[in-house]
């Protein structure tokens, strides 16, 4: 019986992410499973004549990354050539967006409609200005008056049209939003061509599916993005009947299936767990509980390569929309809302509990978007009182994004062994932005990564995909300094982490969610060979330098799937 190993990593900084976060300098891999830990002689007779050996050379080997928020499907339609890139730095200004729109205009035919993705005020010039400036379907009518255009936010929770577009959906000033979403109008009522929250149902229902090969083409091209970067794993945060309406069904039913087919064909290099979407952005319990009750199971795949964990909710919206649902008042005004419908916060509150107690009482683990502290407070209490009416052990709930954790939630979370799942590389984006809608003390505390950890609440990263680039390299950096993208300016330091914190919220904490700390996130004898190899020691790197130490290696269940040489790793 051959008792080499497949493949061997010698003289580097294995840094194991264990319990002690212990580092090594050698790690063997047989089989698809690490078969050693430990120093490189102790490593080394594991060699025979197969063994492909990685000289290290002082590289940091790290355990895959698990970006645990990640949407697959719409990110690699929301990046090029699928669309237009409408993000900061590429856009700055109502005119790049226009231009960008009358490039798209000269060469798509007439009639076919035209998507982008990325935009956001707080970095378009004008509207950064002038707060009261927002984006209008007149910025677009003049460079396409004939192709209906639709253009998507970063973070998904508005949608900018042009007049075409209004007209080819039926939106005008009779059209009444659904519930929790809004059409924005001028003072005139006319729409402005801005929708927000689940108003942009209106908008995605009008536009035609994705077609089965636009959703395989979209998660390759992710998939291939995401092997450049050491990620080995990441969670679809929700895919169903709710997503039907959300970027052309990149959030629909198909998407999973199409997963079932690249798994079946060898092409998924990265492990997905999958959080099941019954409705979409606003609904009502009467539709939450239809929608679960025709919920598709996991089907028959390899639960270690592509899982369905549980059920996504909707619970409030976002800060830059101000709707977040907020115990203190945004500067200007107003304290959003619960998206679930109802007429009044008490009746919207009692939505959302009987929501999470029916996913709760059904089986489901929980992934709850929710962002504003009292909706927070609100989602942390419904878990705990689920849990309490229908005890169940290890359920794993945890709330999304999470911005505005207060101590009481995150007492409540802790203590029932929940969990949050942050976004730091959204923290770099919108920190300075945020100043302007919550005031400079709030805005520096979100996603407050020290005091969630100090008191006992189990933390996993995503970046959100297609909302930011999913590069946790520069969510490292982030958690660690805080610093903005725009300015470069510290927001919160107080709530920095370390290192070895920081990692474990992209490797053995983001597998907790998805309930496999026992066999992945973690370079431990046993587990599964999901490896990342990093250019340099990662240990002794200023944080600023950490976004552009490059990924030379990226190996998933012992097979290479993106291979770099690179000057320090010998690989």
């Amino acid at each position: 019986m051959d008792t080499h190993a497949d493949l061997v990593f010698l003289d580097g900084q294995v840094v194991t992410v264990d319990a002690d976060f212990s580092v090594a300098s050698a790690l063997a891999v047989t089989g698809g499973v690490i078969s050693a830990v430990g120093r490189s002689e102790d490593v080394a007779p594991l060699i025979g004549p197969r063994t492909r050996v990685v000289d290290l050379r002082g590289a940091t080997l790290l355990p895959g990354i698990n970006d645990s928020h990640l949407h697959g499907c719409a990110f690699g339609m929301a990046t090029p050539p699928l669309s237009l890139d409408l993000g900061h730095p590429a856009v700055s200004s109502l005119g790049d967006v226009a231009e960008a729109v009358r490039e798209a205009v000269g060469r798509t035919p007439a009639g076919q409609w035209i998507t982008g993705h990325g935009w956001d005020t707080g970095y378009l010039d004008e509207c950064r200005l002038d707060p009261s400036r927002t984006p209008s379907r007149r910025d677009l009518d003049a460079v396409s008056p004939d192709h209906p255009v639709v253009l998507y936010s970063f973070s998904g929770h508005a949608t900018w049209v042009n007049s075409k577009a209004l007209e080819l959906i039926g939106i005008d000033r009779g059209t009444v939003a659904p519930p929790g979403g809004a059409i924005v109008a001028d003072e005139t009522g006319e729409p402005t061509g801005l929708l927000q929250e689940g108003a942009q149902a209106l908008v995605q229902n009008a536009l035609p599916p994705l077609s089965r090969q636009e959703r395989t083409d979209a998660i390759r091209a992710t998939l291939a993005t995401l092997a450049r970067l050491g990620v080995t794993s990441y969670t679809e945060p929700g895919l169903g009947p709710g997503g039907e309406g959300i970027m052309r069904g990149a959030l629909g039913e198909e998407t999973l299936d199409v997963y079932r087919r690249l798994l079946a064909d060898g092409e998924l290099t990265a492990r997905v767990g999958v959080l099941l979407l019954p409705t979409g952005m606003a609904s009502t319990t009467a539709e939450f509980a239809r929608g679960l009750a025709d919920l598709d199971g996991p089907g028959d795949t390899d639960p270690r390569r592509l899982a369905v964990h549980g059920v996504k909710v909707f619970a409030d919206g976002i800060v830059p929309n101000k709707t977040a649902w907020m115990h203190e008042p945004y500067v200007g005004g107003g304290c959003g809302s619960l998206c679930v419908g109802g007429d009044t916060d008490t009746e919207r509150t009692s939505g959302i509990d009987a929501m999470i107690r029916l996913a709760h009482t059904a089986g489901h683990q929980l992934g709850v978007h929710v962002t504003g502290d009292r909706a927070i407070d609100t989602v942390a209490d419904a878990f705990a009182a689920a849990m309490a009416e229908h005890p169940r052990p290890d359920a794993r709930h945890y709330v999304i994004h999470g911005d505005f954790l207060t101590a009481h939630s995150m007492e409540v979370l802790a203590a029932h062994g929940f969990g949050v799942n942050m976004n730091p590389t959204i923290k770099w984006t919108v920190a300075d932005m945020e100043e302007e809608l919550v005031g400079a003390e709030r805005a520096a505390y979100a996603w407050p990564y020290r005091d969630a950890i100090d008191a006992g609440v189990r933390v996993a990263s995503g970046s959100d995909a297609p909302v930011t680039h999913p590069d946790w390299r520069q969510g490292l950096a982030t958690m660690m300094l805080r610093e903005s993208k725009a300015a470069g300016r510290v927001s919160g330091p107080e709530q920095r982490i370390g290192l070895a914190e920081a990692l474990r919220t992209y490797t053995i904490d983001a597998a907790w969610q998805d309930f496999a700390d026992d066999w992945k996130g973690s370079l431990e004898p046993g587990k599964a060979a999901d490896l990342c190899v990093l250019d340099g020691d990662l240990l002794a790197a200023d944080p600023r330098d950490i976004p552009t130490m490059p990924v030379v290696l990226t190996v998933m269940d012992g097979r290479i799937v993106h291979e770099v040489p690179a000057p320090g790793a010998r690989v």
